[in-house]
């Protein structure tokens, strides 16, 4: 199910009115479980079989971890670990696996043929599988006890407004709050549907504007001027922020309004002076994901080498992190891009330090912001096109200062105005107001003018979360 649909607000009202109804926790749970199968099983039923399979084996492997040692208690790990990666590898890896062997073994003059896997990618399927390796890993290092309740652990994978696009969650912030009841709040609510109201206004109305001028650039790149080029790179570094951040608006909203707090997940990124800073504040719960699981365990097992572990470290986490977000050479480009670029920042960071020194402090933050900025900007190119002939063919058309046909699709009133939405959000979050939840009319306010704009300047083509493919 998309949030941006009458059918998601449909839900959601029925399914929030029934849960505070409700007095018993446990019946809470098993509602909002219950709901979360059927968001899922929205789009492609049988896929709930493949969820459910992870969940069963992952709350056995939970209880066997905390009970057991030594090999055994390995196995159940590795056994946990195992299915999540398997299952994530067979379906969003088999068939580049297959077809980059075979183009291989054609280039040396010899022909194999392997079966292609023809199913579609269960949604949110790299969201999922990684909260739930979280939940195992924690419980392996006994940092979280094993959850003996089924109902709770696999409400704590299902939960729906963040099942299919994060934020990926701890068990250490989810599963004690699946537990506990927590009455009706109704400051909770103002904030919680507030948060959500924005996000569908950077979904719907910024987003989706933006992508129709963004996939017309990329849709007719050999025809266009530099300038639309360049307003197409621009405009989808703001569509992907919306598109995404606006998801996770719209997800940890929905939970506050039950009195449950998601974590955040955007922290302002394009305001970030450098590329390290800028993956502190993206995808937040991911970034924590590799920092944590990947990164460190990999230089703690390489620290004798001193800082060629970090170099390691670095390359190769954003090296997983690219091919996670796709099965594709421009992911791996993309990943490996900002992997050099924080490799260069960790060895330059004492020169860089001094050279911002002698600035004054307003030019030094400019300038570091724009060069992060425009650096993100590129990398974005990899990560939108088709494949790697479509992003060089795109950056060749940017920086090629051609003139030409521009394929924006928009006039001057609808360019002015869609820039004019990416300055008001960048300034809304910027300069956050905190008064709406304190004052109800303020807050009956700003929610009726948001369904106004929603209604009147939003694109409502069911344009899917662009990470619901991840």
């Amino acid at each position: 199910m998309v949030f941006n649909t009458l059918q998601f607000l449909v839900f959601f009202m029925v399914v929030t009115l029934w849960f505070f109804r409700l007095q018993n926790q446990r019946a809470r749970a098993a509602l909002l479980l219950i709901a979360s199968c059927y968001f899922y099983m929205a789009r492609i039923p049988e896929y709930i079989l493949v969820l459910g399979g992870i969940i069963v084996v992952d709350y056995i492997a939970g209880i066997q971890i905390e009970k057991s040692e030594g090999s055994t208690r390995k196995f159940w790990f590795f056994l946990s670990l195992l299915v999540n990666i398997g299952t994530l590898a067979t379906f969003k890896y088999y068939n580049f696996f297959i077809d980059n062997i075979q183009t291989t073994f054609h280039f040396f003059g010899r022909h194999v043929s392997f079966p292609a896997l023809k199913m579609a990618l269960p949604i949110g399927l790299s969201f999922h599988t990684f909260q739930a390796m979280s939940y195992t890993i924690e419980v392996y290092r006994k940092n979280q006890k094993a959850e003996h309740s089924f109902l709770n652990y696999a409400l704590y994978v299902m939960f729906y407004p963040q099942l299919v696009a994060g934020p990926i969650e701890r068990p250490q912030n989810i599963l004690h709050q699946l537990r506990d009841y927590r009455p009706y709040n109704w400051d909770n609510v103002k904030a919680g549907l507030a948060r959500m109201a924005w996000g569908f206004f950077k979904k719907v109305v910024v987003a989706d504007r933006l992508a129709m001028a963004v996939d017309r650039t990329y849709l007719h790149t050999s025809e266009s001027s530099s300038l639309s080029i360049f307003i197409g790179a621009l405009f989808y570094s703001f569509q992907i922020y919306c598109d995404f951040s606006g998801y996770c608006d719209i997800a940890i909203g929905a939970a506050k309004v039950m009195n449950i707090n998601l974590m955040e997940n955007f922290d302002q990124p394009y305001w970030s002076k450098n590329v390290t800073t800028f993956w502190r504040k993206w995808h937040i719960s991911l970034s924590g994901w590799f920092y944590d699981y990947l990164f460190n365990p990999l230089v703690l097992a390489l620290r004798n080498n001193g800082k060629t572990a970090i170099l390691i470290g670095l390359l190769f986490t954003f090296f997983i992190s690219g091919f996670w977000h796709g099965a594709g050479w421009r992911f791996v480009v993309f990943g490996l891009l900002h992997g050099l670029a924080l490799v260069f920042e960790y060895f330059t960071r004492k020169s860089r330090q001094k050279l911002f020194k002698g600035m004054p402090p307003t030019l030094s933050a400019i300038t570091g912001i724009s060069a992060t900025f425009a650096f993100t900007m590129l990398a974005w190119v990899f990560f939108r096109a088709e494949n790697m002939h479509n992003a060089l063919e795109y950056l060749k058309a940017l920086f090629a200062f051609r003139g030409g046909s521009h394929y924006v699709g928009m006039n001057r009133v609808e360019l002015v105005f869609s820039f004019a939405l990416i300055v008001i959000t960048v300034g809304r979050e910027k300069y956050k107001p905190s008064n709406l939840i304190i004052n109800d009319t303020l807050f009956y306010t700003y929610m009726l003018t948001m369904f106004a704009i929603c209604y009147y300047f939003g694109v409502f083509i069911e344009n899917q979360f662009i990470y619901f493919q991840f």
